[in-house]
């Protein structure tokens, strides 16, 4: 349970996008601006069935001397503070924030989908319940690309930092309101789970593809107001207070950057806020 709690921290945040065409890659190369050397950007999808590193990604981890993903992986006290914020704040409850009829919906769908009642989750900040869900949308064991890139990093002896804190991005779930994450989770339940295996596999597939653009249209859809009402706090912010963080590292060696895909693109994106900084970021063909 633990494991998938670290996971829901960061799925929610990995396909949340504004509209900006770039080419089909998750790896793209970034030098110029004053690097001695370049560093790599990568774009993770935070489950998965397959989370293989392709030789590019291996090739890139070899250039390189540092790992950064969104959080410090190796930190042995990340599960335990996370597990100190999943609860909601003020009291606030999942029993008192639904209608009767629809925690019984709820209810049902989480322990058919989870194996867990939802009566020993009531306190919890709703992504987490929905996080619960995720194995059964996703229908094999779930793997992590930032564990892979971890564990290469472990052997090549280089230290994993993390662009935010725990706190940082467990707060984001404080911030948007807990009625609009029930709100997902209520439509998740009224669609069943069919659904949600079926949009799902339509992201894998383009993550597959490594089409950043495929997946910023698929998520900014109308029926994804979870996100798109909300991407200032998912994605933007979070970018934005990420570009000193990246500039700093990349200049004191060459250094990975793993982070979800979505932060890639857009206006407002790692990699075009890191071209408007002056550097060049190229993608890895």
């Amino acid at each position: 349970m633990k494991k998938l709690f670290i996971t829901a921290a960061i799925a929610f945040c990995s396909f949340t996008v504004t509209a900006q065409a770039l080419e089909n890659s998750l790896l793209w190369k970034i030098s110029g601006n004053g690097l001695s050397k370049p560093s790599y950007l990568y774009g993770t999808i935070h489950i998965t069935c397959d989370a293989t590193l392709d030789k590019n990604i291996l090739n890139a981890l070899d250039a390189t001397k540092q790992l950064y993903l969104e959080l410090d992986t190796d930190d042995p006290n990340m599960q335990a503070e996370m597990m100190g914020m999943v609860m909601m704040k003020d009291g606030k409850k999942i029993s008192t924030l639904l209608s009767k009829e629809d925690y019984a919906l709820v209810s049902e769908f989480v322990k058919a989908n989870s194996g867990m009642p939802l009566s020993m989750m009531d306190t919890m900040k709703p992504f987490i319940v929905s996080a619960m869900v995720y194995p059964a949308m996703l229908g094999c064991p779930m793997q992590s690309f930032e564990g892979e890139l971890a564990k290469v990093s472990a052997e090549q002896k280089e230290e994993v930092y993390g662009l935010e804190t725990v706190s940082e991005q467990m707060d984001v779930f404080d911030v948007i309101p807990y009625e609009d994450q029930m709100k997902e989770l209520v439509k998740m339940a009224k669609e069943g789970i069919d659904k949600s295996k079926g949009q799902f596999k339509l992201m894998m597939d383009a993550y597959a593809r490594k089409d950043l653009n495929a997946l910023m249209a698929m998520m900014n859809d109308a029926e994804n107001p979870m996100y798109s009402d909300h991407n200032d706090v998912l994605l933007t912010n979070r970018n934005k207070n990420w570009i000193p963080k990246i500039e700093k590292a990349a200049e004191e060696k060459p250094t990975f950057f793993g982070v979800g895909a979505a932060h890639l693109a857009g206006d407002e994106g790692v990699i075009k806020l890191l071209r408007k900084k002056g550097y060049k970021v190229e993608a890895v063909k």
